[in-house]
This record gives structure tokens, C-alpha cells and sequence, in this order.
């Protein structure tokens, strides 16, 4: 009885860390793909982040070609890249992501108003998978 009320207890501690590596009230969709002419073998694609109020999505990294510029293009954007400080980013603001970055926040920043990111990444051509959860 005691080993199962332990294991109760610990289940309990880990399960809010657990839900938090889901995506919540987030929306990811490629807005454009196109590859570049003058770079073979590399592409551009465009990925809309949509926040819902409180929204978020868990620590990640990108392809490791994957070179990001993100612009917020509605709302707060509250980001974190590798052991950085966290900011947060307004309207019309922006940041980059290098190959091998680990993008551990990312989340709106306001829980009662939606909020909006443009990724544009350059990539291998061949790169599908654009997030990988971190571990």
C-alpha cells in the first residue's frame, strides 16, 4: 500500500510537466514553400504561428540547416533561444534562430489576447520534419 501511494504521489508531481510538452491553444500551418533558384538544394518556407490566449508550444530545435527569422505580426510573444533570458516580443519585432538552436519558450505572452508569428526559414529542400520536441 505504501509503494502504491508513492507511486501515486510521483505520478501526480510529473503530470504537470508532462502536459506542458503538448502544444495548447497553438496553430502551426506552412504559408509558402519555395525553393530558391540561386541556392540549389535550398528552400524558403514560410510557418504561421498562431497563439490562442495562454497559447504555447513545447521546447524544440529545428532542422539543424534551418536558419529562422521570426517576426510577431500580431500581439506578445514570450521566447526563449538556448540559455538566453527570456524576452518578450511585440508587434513589429523580431528574432533569429541559427542551426543547432534550442528554442525552449515559446508561447504568447498575454493570457486573454491572441497573438501571431511569421517563421521564415532557409533549409535543405529535403527537410520535412520543421520541429523536433525537445528531450
Amino acid at each position: 500500500m505504501r509503494n502504491l501511494a508513492a507511486g501515486l504521489m510521483f505520478a501526480a508531481l510529473i503530470t504537470p510537466a508532462a502536459a506542458s510538452d503538448e502544444p495548447y491553444n497553438a496553430k502551426v500551418s506552412v504559408v509558402f514553400d519555395q525553393a530558391l533558384p540561386n541556392v540549389p538544394g535550398k528552400s524558403m518556407r514560410g510557418v504561421l504561428v498562431e497563439y490562442g490566449p495562454g497559447g504555447h508550444n513545447p521546447s524544440h530545435t529545428h532542422p539543424k540547416s534551418a536558419f529562422i527569422y521570426a517576426t510577431v505580426i500580431e500581439g506578445s510573444i514570450k521566447s526563449q533561444i538556448n540559455d538566453g533570458e527570456v524576452k518578450v516580443y511585440k508587434t513589429g519585432q523580431n528574432w533569429i534562430e541559427v542551426p543547432g538552436d534550442h528554442h525552449r519558450v515559446s508561447a504568447n505572452a498575454s493570457e486573454r489576447e491572441p497573438a501571431k508569428i511569421l517563421a521564415v526559414f532557409v533549409l535543405d529542400t529535403g527537410e520535412t520534419d520543421l520541429v523536433t520536441p525537445a528531450q
